[in-house]
């Protein structure tokens, strides 16, 4: 049985830092990632790493945010440094296995960057 749960949302003043895990078992995952999904928009890619160590970020985020993973422990974190309040959203983890391709998603953790 596959399982992706995400954990380290909360509230944040702007300019404030936050670091997201996920934690994901049952499957060889290749691609893991972080997406978002704010009130009225579409959801988007974040942040993705492979299995490799190869990164993908969103223009918005370069510079502020950084992925990592533990390929061990099927593990990848976010760390988000300079929030903005345009950071504000439900954030989603995503992991690709690596044989078949299927994408499993995690319940979301909201992250509210507000004063």
């Amino acid at each position: 049985q596959v399982q992706v749960v995400e954990s380290g949302g909360g509230l944040v003043q702007p300019g404030g830092s936050l670091r997201l895990s996920c934690a994901a078992s049952g499957r060889i995952f290749n691609i893991m990632g972080w997406y978002r999904q704010a009130p009225g928009k579409e959801r988007e890619l974040v942040a993705a790493v492979t299995s490799g160590g190869s990164t993908d970020y969103a223009n918005s985020v370069k510079g502020r945010f950084t992925i990592s993973r533990d390929n061990a422990k099927n593990t990848v974190y976010l760390q988000m440094n300079s929030l903005k309040p345009e950071d504000t959203a439900v954030y989603y983890c995503n992991a690709q296995s690596l044989y078949g391709g299927t994408t499993y998603w995690g319940q979301g953790t909201q992250v509210i960057v507000s004063s």
